[in-house]
């Protein structure tokens, strides 16, 4: 059985260059919500790599996060680090899905029981040092939802947001350099038409399989329609996440988001965005990629196109 208590989490699913970060950003501003990022990565970008959060930053001199980290573990030096992230490479893994699935019911093995207890501690801390009463996880891979799932102590929501795939597979062409506190940028993963349709495939697909399981509360939102009614999406998401229908969501002006400081562990580099952002529909794949990449995107991704209602043509 999934555990209800009182710490509520929303994740976002998805695969990459989806419009997670923005999304969750947004989630950030209302009243109640905190804008964690992609939790799952706090150990290796945040931990051991030290690099910025959302303020700016090094992870480790964050107010917030060193906050965060005294809160659920007594300060992050008190972690075996190396250990964590043993488990998560070995475990938080695509191919483990279909067993935790079908063994829903059945006690988790002692690794990963500590695993998912550290994940609990985690999400409870940053919840206890905001003091929202809604953390949002913008992580967007299925396992990691999963396992979240799992911990006694939270109550989890699961907010599948899809967009295009010729979008993302236009996006994940761009070279995108990630921001580090020191040594030289990294760039953010790319993959071919090939690739980056495999994994829009499996991880949508994953994500609705999860959905249709009823483990978790479960709602799907397409980027374009975000963008399209920011008001109208924020506040279903909203709803959906907190259970409350009345929310202030006047940082929306127009078709601009006034975003305040953040503390995102990790994702797109948007997340250093302060003040008023425009929001628009990144199309630029309609003009700018190539008709048989766009062929063969539509081929390959042709189910999810139908499914999630975008044209084929």
């Amino acid at each position: 059985m999934v555990g209800i208590g009182d710490t509520r989490v929303l994740v976002i699913g998805g695969w990459g260059r989806c419009g997670s970060t923005l999304l969750d950003m947004m989630l950030g501003q209302i009243e109640g919500f905190v804008s964690a990022g992609e939790v799952r990565e706090v150990w290796l970008r945040g931990c051991v790599e030290n690099r910025p959060c959302g303020c700016g930053d090094p992870f480790r001199d964050c107010v917030f996060w060193s906050r965060v980290g005294d809160e659920a573990f007594g300060g992050w030096d008190r972690l075996d680090i190396e250990a964590i992230l043993g488990v998560r490479y070995r475990r938080d893994r695509a191919w483990g899905i279909p067993r935790l699935l079908l063994a829903r019911s059945r006690p988790l093995d002692g690794e990963l029981r500590r695993y998912v207890d550290a994940l609990e501690r985690l999400m409870k801390a940053i919840a206890t040092v905001s003091g929202a009463s809604v953390v949002v996880d913008s992580s967007k891979l299925p396992m990691h939802t999963l396992l979240l799932a799992r911990a006694d102590g939270l109550d989890v929501r699961l907010l599948h947001l899809v967009r295009d795939s010729r979008g993302v597979a236009f996006s994940n062409t761009k070279h995108v350099l990630k921001t580090v506190t020191a040594g030289r940028p990294t760039a953010l993963p790319r993959n071919g038409s090939v690739g980056s349709s495999a994994r829009y495939t499996v991880y949508n697909g994953l994500n609705d399989v999860i959905a249709r399981s009823r483990m978790i509360p479960a709602m799907r939102l397409r980027y374009e329609d975000l963008i399209d009614d920011p008001r109208g999406k924020l506040l279903e998401v909203a709803r959906h996440a907190s259970g409350d229908d009345h929310h202030d969501v006047t940082f929306l002006r127009g078709d601009e988001a006034v975003l305040a400081e953040n503390h995102l562990v990790d994702g797109n580099p948007v997340r250093f965005t302060q003040g008023p952002l425009r929001l628009r529909v990144d199309d630029e794949w309609r003009r700018r990629l190539p008709t048989r990449q766009r062929h063969t995107i539509s081929a390959l991704t042709y189910p999810f196109l139908r499914r999630y209602g975008y044209p084929v043509r």
